[in-house]
């Protein structure tokens, strides 16, 4: 049986490392952060998972958006991926930024310390982990029936499995944006130059440039 790899597919990050800006609300998902100065480049794709009108770009960055889905049975992703609210689950109407047709269609496991019951979405099913990082992995490769798992982000959450040595690939876009703070996944790619070989390929589109890295 073919090893189940941890994937960071499409992770964005500004140029000084931040997944995200500060100040997260309902309104703004990355807080300060502008999602179409960082995210532009998946959007103009023509595999890009949400996209509903014909069209796109094609080449590399097409290809990394196309890659996004493949081989993909489960995705862990940090409760502030998920959505704004802290602390307890003072309800259970939010149910995701997605919409009614969330574009995972797998089982998502969402880490969080308070517990809330799974529901399901169109093809996507939601439930809530209060996990370490490697039991949580446990739990998504169990169900992602012998596929790979991708790690969602955000950016703490990536860390948080980095350094437990749990990932096994990460497809990184760097914008040209800085932030100055927020959710960092890191001071400097070289970061993981010690455990990873590291391809670095411009963004034909030139917005972006991609950090693909792979476990040594």
């Amino acid at each position: 049986m073919a090893q189940q790899l941890l994937r960071v597919q499409n992770f964005n990050v500004s140029s000084d490392g931040y997944g995200a800006g500060e100040g997260q609300t309902l309104e703004r998902p990355f807080g300060h952060a502008d999602p179409e100065a960082m995210f532009a480049w998946a959007g103009a794709t023509a595999s890009w998972p949400r996209r509903t009108d014909p069209g796109g770009s094609r080449g590399l960055d097409d290809y990394l958006t196309r890659d996004y889905g493949r081989n993909i049975g489960a995705e862990i992703m940090g409760r502030n991926k998920f959505g704004p609210q802290r602390g307890p689950w003072r309800d259970h109407e939010w149910r995701g930024w997605w919409g009614d047709e969330p574009p995972f269609r797998t089982p998502v496991f969402v880490l969080t310390h308070h517990p809330r019951p799974s529901f399901a979405l169109g093809d996507t099913t939601f439930h809530f982990l209060d996990a370490d990082p490697a039991t949580a992995l446990a739990t998504a490769r169990e169900a992602a029936d012998g596929k790979d798992v991708r790690l969602g982000g955000g950016a703490a959450t990536i860390r948080a499995f980095l350094d437990a040595g749990l990932v096994d690939t990460l497809d990184v876009a760097v914008s040209s944006v800085a932030l100055g703070g927020g959710s960092r996944l890191w001071e400097s790619p070289d970061e993981l130059l010690d455990r990873y070989h590291r391809d670095v390929v411009p963004s034909p589109g030139g917005t972006v440039t991609h950090h693909l890295f792979w476990r040594k």
